[in-house]
């Protein structure tokens, strides 16, 4: 693959499988935009909570735990939730049912106050926000969920969205070796020149395929780590 190549890309992944069908039930489907909008606010804050759980964690571990976490923390109600005091926060050390992490606890009330902020400068429903940002600029709604969330910078964005079904790509591993490899960009895309360059493959090769960014990641991971 130098530069987007489209056809490399399908035949290499396709050679990995034994059928259209098989490729095709292996990759990931996105959600709609209807989908999106009518996920409630608390499924955005609980997702936010697991993704900041689950870095530098066994995701295993902390979703075996998370129906626990739903439970004391109320189905994460963001108006609920943003009404938590320090001294609440501090509490939860005590619950041996979840994951005592002071640091990553005190983003619940944080993350609730960032959805209920867009929630009144959108004049909608956070899932109306996530719905409508243009796939083509989803680096751009990384950079913001990085600004003005809490501990949802780095990989923890792309994590969060795809948690809850936005389209999006990753930059797992795999994928930045082959965009390394693709000329594409020199290192792992942190700046963002790099990640605008990254978008822009992605784009190219969304026009081409029609397919979403979700496949297209996977794909592109695939060309790595066959998995098989």
């Amino acid at each position: 693959m130098t530069k987007p190549d489209y056809r490399w890309l399908h035949d290499t992944v396709r050679s990995r499988f034994d059928s259209d069908d098989a490729m095709e039930a292996f990759l990931p489907e996105p959600l709609s935009g209807d989908a999106l909008k009518q996920l409630g606010d608390d499924r955005y804050l609980s997702a936010m909570s697991l993704r900041v759980f689950r870095a530098g964690m066994k995701h295993s571990v902390v979703d075996a735990k998370w129906p626990a976490f739903e439970e004391a923390f109320w189905g994460f109600d963001p108006e609920m939730m943003v009404l938590l005091t320090p001294e609440q926060v501090d509490g939860y050390m005590n619950n041996e049912r979840i994951i005592r992490h002071r640091t990553k606890l005190q983003t619940i009330p944080r993350n609730a106050q960032f959805i209920l902020d867009i929630r009144q400068e959108q004049d909608g429903s956070f899932g109306e926000f996530i719905a409508d940002w243009p796939c083509h600029d989803i680096i751009g709604l990384w950079r913001l969920l990085a600004r003005r969330g809490a501990r949802l910078g780095g990989r923890s964005a792309a994590g969060f969205l795809r948690l809850v079904g936005k389209d999006t790509f990753l930059l797992t591993s795999d994928v930045v070796a082959r965009l390394v490899a693709a000329g594409v960009v020199d290192q792992a895309p942190t700046s963002q020149r790099d990640q605008q360059r990254v978008q822009g493959a992605f784009n190219e090769l969304q026009q081409v395929s029609g397919r979403p960014l979700c496949q297209l990641s996977a794909m592109v991971s695939l060309t790595i780590n066959p998995r098989f």
